[in-house]
């Protein structure tokens, strides 16, 4: 068996010494592929690259991406080859930076912090995590950290999703309607798979669901939010803050009006970020290569037609 990887091989140094067996082929991202090259599985990046076409034709029978999320992927070349995602894998992290981020608004975190003597010691309007109703736009494994990281902070959960099955985290409310999540919603966090369906997903109809000084949260793709309306939501009050962890295009260019706005807090798409995170990625796809040498059906498979 053999696999032909755009990662770096100190990446798969588990994978291979998991598994003895198994040839490991460094490929690079552009340029000529070897033409004696002949692999059953690919292992590449989120956004596949630039020679996939060409090693896709090498006997690539199942595809990996080194990521959670495929929306830039180009699925018109897959045919009918399998891809997977190591989805779910950054969880953790990111509800872990979500709970900081919920944290830091209600407590007024960091213009609370001070560095001279203050007009007045001991006196604060700050506000608290309990009683405030969250909305989960999206309930996949990230949503589903959030929420049981939010109820023991005593917050009111609800999680959007197109299905209307039972929320596998027990004290989740789960509706089927962007109007009912939203309508009382003090947070809300957009933790929801770029598709066709769902760019631009929040626009000035979606912003104007929401009540007036609602703090934002994205850390799912910059295209579910369309910017100019949140811009409009943001300077009429609508949006008190947005924290945004994923913006469109990423990098912003120089001089973008989302680096300055005095209501918005920006991240470099790093929510991911955490001691285990590229382990955690390397695993989703070392579980599935156990399962592919024994013949079984992979997990976190990506509908070629959903396009997650």
């Amino acid at each position: 068996m053999k696999i032909a990887t755009h990662m770096p091989l100190s990446l798969l140094e588990p994978v291979s010494a998991a598994f003895p067996g198994v040839e490991i082929v460094s490929i690079p991202v552009d340029g000529d592929v070897p033409e004696d090259l002949e692999a059953e599985i690919l292992l590449t990046l989120p956004w596949g690259a630039p020679n996939l076409a060409a090693v896709l034709e090498k006997g690539i029978r199942w595809v990996h991406a080194y990521g959670t999320g495929v929306n830039g992927f180009p699925f018109e070349l897959l045919g009918d080859r399998i891809l997977t995602c190591s989805r779910g894998a950054s969880a953790t992290a990111i509800s872990e930076w979500v709970m900081a981020v919920l944290l830091a608004a209600e407590k007024r975190l960091p213009e609370t912090w001070i560095n001279s003597k203050p007009e007045r010691w001991n006196t604060a309007n700050l506000g608290s995590l309990a009683g405030r109703r969250l909305a989960l736009i999206g309930f996949g494994g990230i949503a589903q950290a959030v929420a049981r990281r939010a109820l023991p902070f005593e917050m009111l959960v609800s999680g959007y999703r197109r299905t209307e099955a039972e929320s596998p985290v027990p004290g989740v409310k789960i509706v089927s309607s962007l109007n009912e999540l939203l309508a009382d919603a003090d947070h809300v966090v957009v933790a929801a798979p770029e598709t066709q369906s769902t760019y631009h997903l929040l626009d000035d109809e979606t912003f104007g669901m929401m009540k007036d000084g609602v703090h934002l949260v994205n850390v799912a793709r910059g295209g579910l939010v369309n910017q100019d309306a949140l811009r409009r939501a943001l300077d009429c009050g609508r949006v008190s803050l947005a924290t945004l962890d994923c913006v469109d295009p990423e990098p912003l260019p120089a001089g973008h009006w989302l680096y300055t706005h005095r209501q918005v807090r920006l991240t470099p798409h790093i929510s991911w970020a955490g001691p285990t995170s590229h382990s955690g990625l390397m695993d989703r796809f070392a579980t599935n290569l156990g399962r592919y040498l024994k013949g079984q059906a992979l997990e976190h498979q990506v509908d070629p037609v959903e396009q997650y």
